[in-house]
């Protein structure tokens, strides 16, 4: 059974991407059907619990959609860091590459001899590509091939160029060493453009984690004595007093502003985690890594204001 194919086509084409760009040495379809199959059983122990203790069912439903969502970006974000070793290393392996070249070794043991353990995970596509033109496969086809399982965007762009440089005749080893030195010079102004809006992100983080619990935890006190104080108050209407305004109680509850806020925090918090993950990486879900963190820094920071406001507030304040 493929339990892939319960999630829609472009989903599922991502999904089973991410995977084999994640070095997961199983099949698509077997690892998710393991995935699927523990998360089913976790949510059915969830609801035995759920019902056992008198807890809301829906709760079970919320357990399924969150470990899948957890599953899906784990091995996303798991692929994400595959690619980025590989582009990382990839300048070096076209130099050595061209090194090989000028030595006068054939184009095929040139791949052979540039897969170095140091060049890992890259070391095996550049053995499986080796190995293809070695036993008699074109090398555009095998050069093509290897820029379709890598799945990298600027893997890709030199591969095309390094294609178009073997169909034109040029010198490829200069052409390669060249290639090497301009993605190495790229790779130091990325470097660079980071450090510099490193501390928009310290920003982020700080405005999110601290800056926000804070206000929110003060919020819900000061929400919660504003209450208490209404509770004391007898009702008078407008036309009982002089004031063109009566004092009722108030409709809602200190729990409402306590679920509001912590639902507030965590949403802000992903949407934070994206945007420092787009600032720093050039990609959103990169930064899915820094959002169970600063979701507990966020909701401890809260639940330890509200104690403190609450014990101090309560011992300068009396409700009569």
């Amino acid at each position: 059974m493929n339990t892939l194919k319960f999630y829609p086509k472009n989903l599922r084409t991502d999904y089973e991407k991410n995977i084999i760009n994640s070095g997961i040495k199983t099949t698509p379809e077997k690892y998710h059907n393991q995935v699927f199959y523990f998360t089913l059983v976790i949510t059915l122990i969830s609801l035995i619990l759920l019902y056992l203790f008198n807890g809301s069912l829906f709760f079970g439903l919320f357990v399924l959609i969150f470990l899948e969502i957890f599953f899906y970006f784990r091995v996303s974000l798991k692929a994400g860091t595959r690619i980025k070793k590989m582009e990382d290393v990839f300048p070096d392996v076209i130099s050595l590459m061209a090194s090989n070249l000028r030595s006068g070794i054939t184009i095929d043991r040139a791949f052979l001899m540039a897969a170095r353990p140091e060049f890992e995970p890259l070391d095996q596509e550049i053995l499986k590509t080796g190995k293809e033109i070695s036993t008699g496969q074109d090398i555009l086809l095998s050069l093509k091939k290897m820029s379709e399982r890598i799945d990298s965007e600027k893997i890709s762009k030199v591969i095309n160029l390094i294609i178009s440089g073997l169909k034109a005749g040029g010198n490829i080893s200069e052409l390669l060493d060249q290639t090497s030195r301009n993605m190495k010079e790229k790779d130091i102004i990325e470097k660079k453009t980071r450090s510099t809006i490193l501390m928009y992100v310290i920003f982020i983080f700080f405005a999110v984690g601290i800056g926000a619990p804070v206000l929110f935890g003060l919020s819900s006190v000061l929400v919660e004595i504003v209450i208490n104080l209404a509770s004391k108050l007898p009702e008078v209407s407008s036309s009982q007093s002089n004031l063109p305004f009566s004092f009722n109680r108030i409709g809602i509850s200190v729990n409402f502003v306590i679920y509001f806020s912590l639902i507030f925090i965590s949403i802000t918090d992903l949407i934070s985690c994206l945007v420092i993950g787009l600032v720093n990486k050039g990609e959103g879900k990169a930064g899915l890594r820094f959002y169970i963190p600063l979701l507990f820094i966020s909701l401890s920071l809260f639940f330890v204001i509200r104690t403190i406001l609450s014990s101090v507030l309560s011992s300068t304040l009396t409700f009569g």
